[in-house]
């Protein structure tokens, strides 16, 4: 088992990075307490078929006079030649006192008193775990966006990773625009084998109906430029930090015209790049 600990300053970016490492297959606990910790770790780490292979937990502030308790847990385990690693989340006090005023919650430790005070004391106490850090982040001038990448080359060794889940719906419009849809192609341009006799009660799973769409070349040109405008657009909604993505193709019906270039793109996805990826027919009845 890899074991992360990621702890930190309040307001510096923890619960941000706790959720990106479990965007990129972590178990994730956040704040449990500290004399838990040594059952929970030997109960994962015999474990091997649950949750187990990389763990992150979440150790702050909160963990109050418990705290110093983690000192000789972390010396415990890498004595025994844990796989234990330390992530510090740093930041600027001037940055802090700005996150605070404009989420305007209370510091932990400043109770009614000044914010820069509550964030001295806990300067203090964090103090041993900053000096046992394998890695230190400083926030202050990062966005969400440079703090994932950050975490991606400390925590992925290297390993290519792209955290973007694709769905390819394809709609009728006389039913409505999904509402989840980031991405809608209105494809009533078009031929409609709707007004093919032998074509109508069909769908775009039909070659025949694939063929009919797609003849005089209008819709080879469409899907040309609609898979170099994906593929430009992939790479950069994973850069920035993107992870659901909903492509909505749609036609009059939903049965002809979008679940033809619906398909298409499909198709072209799977042979591009390794995504996860789902193909979804609202309309198509």
């Amino acid at each position: 088992m890899k074991l992360v600990i990621v702890t930190g300053m309040s307001g510096a970016g923890k619960t941000v990075a706790l959720k990106m490492l479990e965007d990129i297959g972590y178990y994730c606990v956040d704040n449990l307490p500290i004399p838990l910790m040594r059952e929970f770790a030997s109960l994962l780490d015999g474990n091997p078929d649950r949750h187990s292979e990389r763990v992150a937990l979440g150790i702050d502030i909160r963990s109050g006079e418990d705290l110093p308790l983690f000192d000789g847990i972390l010396k415990d385990w890498r004595d025994a030649g844990f796989s234990c690693r330390v992530l510090f989340l740093d930041s600027s006090d001037e940055m802090l006192i700005k996150r605070y005023k404009e989420t305007r919650r209370n510091h932990p430790l400043s109770e009614f008193g000044r914010l820069d005070q509550g964030i001295l004391k806990e300067r203090e106490k964090l103090a041993f775990l900053k000096e046992e850090a394998d890695f230190i982040i400083d926030t202050s001038k990062l966005l969400t966006k440079d703090l994932r990448q950050e975490l991606e080359k400390l925590f992925l060794e290297n390993r290519s990773y792209d955290n973007l889940f694709i769905t390819v719906l394809s709609f009728g419009f006389k039913y409505g625009i999904p509402a989840d849809a980031d991405l809608v192609f209105d494809v009533r341009f078009l031929p409609n084998p709707y007004y093919v006799e032998e074509l109508k009660e069909k769908t775009g799973e039909d070659r025949a109906v694939q063929d009919y769409v797609m003849r005089g070349g209008i819709g080879y040109q469409f899907l040309t430029k609609l898979y170099d405008m994906i593929d430009f657009l992939i790479p950069n909604y994973v850069q920035e930090g993107k992870n659901q993505l909903v492509i909505a193709i749609g036609c009059t019906g939903g049965r002809h015209r979008s679940v033809t270039i619906a398909n298409a793109l499909y198709q072209h996805l799977r042979v591009a790049r390794q995504i996860g990826l789902k193909l979804e027919h609202r309309d198509k009845k």
